[in-house]
Parts: C-alpha cells; structure tokens; sequence
C-alpha cells in the first residue's frame, strides 16, 4: 500500500477530500520518522572508535529502533485498511432486524479494529520515547539533537494516535475493552510526556555546552 509508494502521493492523498489516509495513519508515519531520527543517532554511533564501549548497547538500541520504525509503517497502511473496513461496515443494509443485527455486529468489529491499530501504535511510541531516553546518553554527540528530534516526534505521534483511540471508546459495547484501552492511554500520555522532558532537557543541556 502506502509504503510502498513515494512520500509525495502519501501526503497528497492526505490533503485530498478522502476518507483515508487520515489521522491514524498520519500518526503512524509520524511516529516513524521518529524512529527514523533515533536510527540515525545510532548508525552515526555504531563503528566509530569513539565510542566502542558502548557500541553493544547501541546495537541493541538500533536493532529495537529499527523494528519500531518497520512496524510503525505497516500500522500505517494498517490505519487506512481498518477505516476502509468500518466505513464498508456503515454502509451495510439496516431495514430487517436481521439485517440491523448483522450490522451490528460487523460495526462492532470494524470498530474494535479502528481502535486497535492506533492503540498498537501509541505502544510503539512509548518504546521509541524509551530508546531515546538511553541514547541520549550514548549516541554520537554531533547527532544529539537528532536524539531530541526523536523524542519530540514520538511523543507527538503517540498523543496523536491516542486521540484515534479516544475517538472510537465510545462505540465499543464491550466495556472491559473500553475501560481497558481509555487507561492505557492515559499512562502512555503520562509516561511519554515525562520521557519527552527528561530527553529534551538533556539534549538542550548538551546544545548549550
């Protein structure tokens, strides 16, 4: 889908009057450049002589960098798929009870799955925020502020996926389901906010130096 194409066709689609790709998706793709900025910080580490002691624990932070950036992409593409879904599930016949009950149930699933795509997402996130927050103190200097870049992406990232959770609580009849997701949120916000802090008043630490 999506990523397999140019960046440009991406954000035109975006900007056009379509149904998809909206704000999940664009959440994901933020939240891959994010990766992206954390990857770089790492790659302009790893090898350097400089830095040999701590190239083992770089690798690692890469090698999780780099899974969060892959599946990031494909929960973009994954955002446009499930809003195709429940938008197809809204246009289901209503007339006979029998056909309200089916839709029903098809509406309930197509929204369990526009609320598990940027609830996946927002996780992603918080795991780029905790790269971060080890990288800061590790990776190559020079790219220090591309550490920074990071942090501030993914927080965005994960409070813009949040809200495409949020949107779609409502709906749930499944109310243990609800309940359990609306939590979730709210501890990632918490802890992503406090991640961004910590990352950024070390990088703007390092910038004035």
């Amino acid at each position: 889908m999506y990523r397999r194409r140019s960046i440009a066709k991406y954000l035109d689609d975006a900007a056009k009057r379509l149904p998809a790709p909206g704000g999940g998706s664009v959440a994901a793709l933020a939240g891959a450049l994010a990766a992206s900025m954390a990857s770089m910080a790492a790659n302009f580490t790893v090898g350097n002589e400089r830095f040999r002691r701590v190239e083992p624990r770089v690798k690692r932070l890469l090698a999780q960098s780099e899974r969060a950036r892959k599946r990031l992409l494909v929960l973009m593409d994954e955002d446009v798929a499930a809003y195709s879904a429940y938008s197809k599930a809204s246009r289901l016949p209503r007339r006979t009870a029998a056909q309200k009950k089916v839709r029903a149930r098809v509406m309930q699933k197509a929204t369990k799955g526009a609320l598990r795509v940027p609830l996946n997402a927002v996780r992603v996130c918080l795991k780029i925020l905790e790269i971060t927050e080890q990288l800061v103190d590790v990776a190559n200097p020079y790219l220090i502020s591309d550490v920074g870049v990071s942090a501030a992406l993914a927080e965005g990232a994960l409070d813009a996926a949040s809200l495409n959770v949020e949107v779609n609580i409502p709906y749930l009849k499944d109310k243990g389901l609800a309940q359990a997701a609306a939590e979730e949120v709210k501890e990632a916000r918490k802890q992503a906010k406090e991640l961004r802090r910590k990352v950024l008043s070390k990088v703007r630490k390092a910038i004035k130096k």
